[in-house]
């Protein structure tokens, strides 16, 4: 029995880990948009927050089942092949998580459980039925429940889009964007539909998975439910008008932070048996009192996991709820992730995260045209009166803020009851997605997707459901590997398995570096801020013109190993550009004022220029490696002396660059940058001479194009290098 305690335990560890990671990935879902639309300071919405995820981690025993016998029939299992099913659907998450994170994919704790819990079994019901091919895999599998399961997944993405979407439309309707005249006169009822759906829910669908079950079931059942709504909506809609009319409190806040605490509660409540769930069920089958150490690979496990698992269990749910709180306050990384989010979720301008794809075309092109024709049969006065609704706001009416509170109340009421509803119903949605997709219907319904955005918003929504078939299918074979493995292999390959498991958690938390790339703004009012952005660009320069000289010499020496390390050299240079760009130059720009305008243009135009250069080196460099990776011959003899002659006058222009700029010496870059017609003429000369031989057939083919490539790329890279020195100097004048 010694070695299933050993699987128990490494259980725990890994459940507790995914509980800490969990929650600090997931907090921005049920944090950002209380502290997006301001309706309180980050610790105020933490706080909230804490209260959910306590509550729901209560309620949430009975999403258990989930991991018990919502995908596999324990019936068809002994004990000894459920614990290594169990511990397979951990450790095959584990390296399926961390694959992901090395790819920079997206993932899904939800459908990872689902799936990885699908493939163990299938792994399971082979080794155990000892067929390949013609495994009765629908006697292992609860199939209908797995495929209600799998469906609300993905139908989730549907409706939460098409709900966000209805219900934001029909709220900024009814308050437009100033909407502080209409919230005046039925600010109480919105406060009180909101809170009374929010109340609905955690009443009868998130207790009816704890202790009050009994007393839920019986009050629905005398057919008290309509009642205790209409006394909750009375109830909620007096407090909210004695607060708004009589102390004067703005209710949207109370509604928005009960929406964040509500959110909790359901990410809490639904999300729970993503981290705990296999542990728990683990629990429940190792201390039964049926299992012995005589009976452990032949007693069945139907009667021992029927069920939601026993009443003590609570104190296990109550337990990690704790973490998930502690987690919640103490991360550094829930603020961070939270912090960044609402950076880059400030403005609908600006850099998309994803690119453009011809299905999202063409959904853009549908819409647009479908938009054209409502318009076209729609009244003109009904017309009028929509588009007044749905005036923005301007530059001058904005509070900063990232949206307002009616769609931060939108978002967290129709995200939790869409969450609530599914964990009513025992089906474990993905909450990270519901969320998404919520406020990607409100977004849209806002009008806050714009015809330059619209294509790269929905490029985004098709992407995260590729993401999910994607983690479905790689957890569900990664959990099946692992369980052959381990079936197959006996004790030995546990061992092997658990120690892959450790290795890669110790590796995710001590060993995986930070991503580093945040948002920083140039001082653009400060010299010194600009002259170092001047001097890291002429540094760069410097470190090009030192990889096309490299180049050419392993060119000429034929070395395939040092090209290969010089290619590597250049793409870093681009993803730094990249990222600089990004990071820096771009959100920069928006905040220069109109007086420094000369100064961000020149910094804009450095970093183009700057890009373009490295392009060209690289096009250079790979070019040379090709040749020589192919094994074709290399330069002739006039060429090499050519293209060496060249490289030295290349190389000149470059030293002392920096020297002269910080000093104010533009003497030497004025002679410097004279040359520029010199330089063209010898490229030109190389040609023609290149050309004559070509024409008299002394020189091979590849050769040829391999030379005139490197010529021309070369005269452009100069060129372009000469233009980006120009514009250093000028902003170091500037």
């Amino acid at each position: 029995m010694e070695i299933y305690y050993v699987i128990f335990g490494m259980l725990a560890l890994l459940s507790v880990f995914g509980l800490i990671v969990g929650v600090s990935n997931d907090a921005c879902n049920f944090l950002n948009s209380s502290i997006g639309c301001r309706a309180g300071s980050y610790n105020q919405a933490v706080c909230v927050a804490a209260v959910g995820v306590l509550l729901g981690a209560c309620f949430s025993s009975g999403m258990m089942s989930v991991a018990r016998n919502g995908v596999i029939q324990p019936e068809m299992f002994t004990f000894h092949e459920v614990m290594l099913l169990y511990l397979a659907v951990m450790v095959g998450n584990i390296i399926l998580l961390d694959t992901f994170n090395t790819l920079g994919l997206p993932t899904s704790t939800t459908v990872s459980l689902v799936f990885s819990l699908l493939g163990a079994a299938i792994g399971m019901a082979i080794f155990t039925s000892g067929q390949l091919f013609t495994c009765p895999l629908v006697d292992y599998i609860n199939e209908e429940k797995c495929f209600k399961m799998i469906v609300a997944i993905f139908a989730s993405v549907a409706i939460a889009f098409t709900v966000g979407s209805i219900v934001m439309w029909l709220a900024r309707l009814i308050f437009s964007f100033r909407y502080h005249k209409m919230y005046k006169a039925i600010g109480p009822i919105w406060c009180a539909l909101a809170l009374t759906a929010i109340s609905y829910f955690i009443i009868f669908k998130g207790l009816k998975g704890s202790v009050f079950k009994e007393d839920i079931e019986m009050l629905v059942n005398a057919g008290y439910t309509p009642h205790i709504v209409l006394g909750a909506g009375i109830f909620w809609m007096l407090i909210s008008a004695f607060l708004q009319y009589v102390c004067k409190v703005n209710t949207l806040r109370i509604a928005v932070l009960a929406g964040t605490g509500s959110l909790a509660l359901a990410f809490a409540g639904n999300d729970m048996v993503n981290f705990i769930g296999v542990f728990m069920a683990a629990k429940d089958a190792l201390f039964d009192p049926a299992i012995t150490p005589d009976n452990v690979t032949t007693m069945k496990m139907g009667e021992i996991l029927a069920g939601d698992g026993d009443a003590a269990s609570l104190i296990y749910l109550i337990g990690a709820g704790l973490i998930m709180v502690a987690a919640l306050f103490l991360s550094k990384k829930a603020r961070k992730v939270t912090e960044t989010e609402l950076k880059l979720s400030s403005s609908s301008s600006g850099k998309e995260r994803f690119g453009s794809s011809q299905p999202a075309r063409i959904i853009v092109r549908t819409a647009i045209n479908t938009a054209r024709f409502i318009t076209s049969i729609t009244p003109a006065p009904i017309a009028r009166f929509v588009s007044r609704r749905f005036t923005p706001l301007t530059p001058e009416e904005e509070s900063g803020a990232n949206y307002d509170m009616i769609r931060g109340s939108v978002n967290l009421t129709i995200a939790a009851l869409l969450i609530s509803l599914g964990t009513e119903m025992e089906l474990p949605l993905s909450t990270t997605y519901v969320i998404f997709m919520v406020s990607m219907g409100s977004s849209l319904a806002d009008r806050a997707w714009g015809r330059d955005s619209a294509v790269y918003r929905i490029t985004g929504v098709l992407t995260v459901i590729a993401g999910w078939l994607l983690t479905g299918v790689a957890a569900c074979l990664a959990a099946l590997v692992v369980v052959l493995i381990m079936a197959y292999g006996g004790t030995w390959g546990m061992i092997a398995m658990l120690v892959i498991a450790g290795a890669l958690l110790i590796k995710s938390t001590f060993f995986t570096r930070e991503d580093k790339q945040e948002i920083r703004l140039i001082d653009v009012h400060k010299d010194a801020s600009v002259h170092e952005f001047a001097a890291s660009a002429a540094g760069r320069l410097g470190r090009m013109v030192g990889i096309y000289k490299a180049m050419v010499k392993a060119l000429l020496e034929e070395d395939r190993d040092d090209l290969k390390r010089l290619r590597k050299k250049a793409r870093t240079i681009k993803r730094d550009l990249e990222v600089l760009k990004e990071n820096e130059v771009l959100p920069t720009l928006p905040t220069i004022p109109a007086e420094l305008a000369d100064r961000g243009q020149l910094i804009f135009r450095i970093t183009e220029i700057s890009l373009t250069t490295c392009e060209r080196l690289i096009t250079l460099v790979k070019a040379s490696y090709n040749h020589i990776d192919n094994f074709h011959a290399g330069l002739t003899h006039e060429q090499a002396n050519d293209l060496l002659a060249l490289t030295e006058k290349i190389g000149r222009f470059y030293p002392n660059l920096i020297d002269m700029l910080k000093s104010g010496n533009y003497a030497g870059i004025k002679a410097m940058l004279g040359t520029t017609e010199q330089l063209s003429n010898d490229f030109a000369d190389c040609i023609t001479r290149h050309l004559m031989h070509s024409a008299a057939n002394e020189t091979d083919m590849r050769n040829g194009i391999l030379y005139l490539t490197l010529l021309n790329e070369t005269r452009a890279m100069v060129s372009h290098a000469f233009a980006l020195i120009e514009r250093i100097k000028e902003l170091y004048e500037g």
